[in-house]
C-alpha cells in the first residue's frame, strides 16, 4: 500500500551562519540550516536540503556550577576559550556557541572590550562559524553586544538573545554589521510569532533570523518544547512566514540542570555511573527535539555530541516513499 504523501504549502527559511572572506568574513566555511519542506526526516513529502548541525556550548571564563561529568570531558581547556573551542570542534562539533559570562561583575566585571578579545581569539583558532551571546542582564549585554557586533562586523555572527525587551538592540547591532540575529521568546508561541514580527518591520531579512522558542530537558518540561516547536513547524509549512525560521535550542542549559543528570551515584547507588547519565540526558533531550524540528543544537559534553551527530547522519539518509 503507498504512503499518503502531504504537500506543504510553506518552507522554513534558509539561513547561512558566518561568512568567508568572498563576503567580508573570516570563516574557513560557512553552514546553512532550515529550507525543509516537510516535517522532520520525512524528506520524501518535502525538502531536506540541509542537515541539523552541532554548536559546542563554550564561556569566556571557566564554567561554575558544572558538574565533575562535565568538567573532567574538557579539562584544563575550560579555563581557554580558544583552546576550549579548538578542542570541541576537533571532538566533532560542527560550530561554536560563546557565552561571555565574564561581563558579570559576580564573574569579574570584565568591559565590554575585554570580552571582545575573547571572542577574537576563538574566532582565531577555530575555521567554523560563530554564534555569541551575553551574560544575560540587559544592562550589560546591551553595550556588549553593540561592541561585538561592530568589531567583528561582516563575520556574520549568530548574535543572541534578542526578546521582548532588548529586541531592538540587538536586531539593530545585527542588522548594522551584517550579523544573523536569535529570537528569543518563552515557550510561547504567540510571544514568538510577535518578536518576529517586531523585528521584521525592522527590516531584517528573514534569512538572517533564527528562532530560539526556549525549551526545557529531559523530565523538566521537554515535553511541552516538544509541542511549541512541533506546531512553530507545523505553522510555518502551511504558510506562516512569521513561524518559518530555523530553530535553535539550548539542549546542554537545560540537559544538566536536571538532577538525574549530575546527582552523585554514591546519593543515589540505583541511578548508576554519574558520568554516564548525565551524557544520556543530554542525549535523549537532543535526540527528541531532533524529531520536533529543531536545526540548531547547542550541546555541552563530548560523548552527547558524537552519539547525536551519528543519529543526525542515519536519519538523514534519503527515504523513498513506496
Amino acid at each position: 500500500m503507498p504512503y499518503l504523501l502531504e504537500k506543504s504549502s510553506g518552507t522554513i527559511s534558509t539561513v547561512v551562519l558566518g561568512a568567508t572572506s568572498e563576503n567580508g568574513g573570516t570563516r574557513g566555511y560557512t553552514l546553512t540550516v532550515g529550507g525543509e519542506g516537510s516535517l522532520p526526516f520525512q524528506s520524501y513529502e518535502g525538502a531536506a536540503p540541509h542537515r541539523a548541525v552541532i554548536a559546542a556550548e563554550i564561556s569566556d571564563i571557566e564554567p561554575s556550577g558544572w558538574p565533575d561529568a562535565l568538567r573532567d570531558a574538557w579539562g584544563d581547556a575550560l579555563r581557554d576559550p580558544a583552546a576550549w573551542a579548538k578542542l570541541a570542534i576537533e571532538r566533532g562539533a560542527d560550530m561554536i556557541y560563546l557565552k561571555l559570562l565574564s561581563i558579570d561583575p559576580d564573574n569579574g566585571g570584565r568591559s565590554a572590550d575585554e570580552c571582545a578579545e575573547a571572542l577574537g581569539a576563538v574566532l582565531e583558532a577555530v575555521p567554523c562559524p560563530i554564534g555569541v551571546q551575553g551574560c544575560g542582564i540587559d544592562e550589560l549585554d546591551k553595550g556588549l553586544i553593540a561592541r561585538v557586533a561592530e568589531k567583528f562586523a561582516g563575520e556574520n555572527l549568530l548574535i543572541g538573545l534578542a526578546g521582548q525587551e532588548n529586541y531592538a538592540t540587538v536586531t539593530a547591532a545585527c542588522m548594522v554589521h551584517k550579523h544573523t540575529v536569535i529570537s528569543s521568546s518563552p515557550l510561547d508561541i504567540n510571544i514568538c510569532k510577535q518578536i518576529n514580527i517586531m523585528i521584521g518591520e525592522m527590516n531584517m531579512p528573514m534569512d538572517r533570523i533564527v528562532i530560539d522558542p526556549s525549551i526545557g530537558g529531559l523530565g523538566y518540561g521537554l515535553e511541552y518544547a516538544y509541542s511549541v516547536m512541533e506546531r512553530g513547524r507545523i505553522g510555518s509549512l502551511q504558510g506562516d512566514r512569521m513561524l518559518a525560521m530555523p530553530v535553535i535550542g539550548f539542549i546542554g542549559q537545560e540537559a544538566w540542570k536536571a538532577k538525574e543528570a549530575n546527582a552523585e551515584e554514591r546519593d543515589f547507588p540505583k541511578w548508576g555511573d554519574t558520568a554516564e547519565r548525565g551524557v544520556m540526558w543530554e542525549t535523549i533531550t537532543a535526540t527528541a527535539l531532533l524529531q520536533a524540528g529543531i536545526d540548531i543544537l547547542v550541546m555541552r559534553h563530548p560523548d552527547a555530541i558524537k552519539v547525536v551527530k551519528a543519529q543526525i547522519e542515519t536519519l538523514s539518509q534519503p527515504v523513498v516513499a513506496v
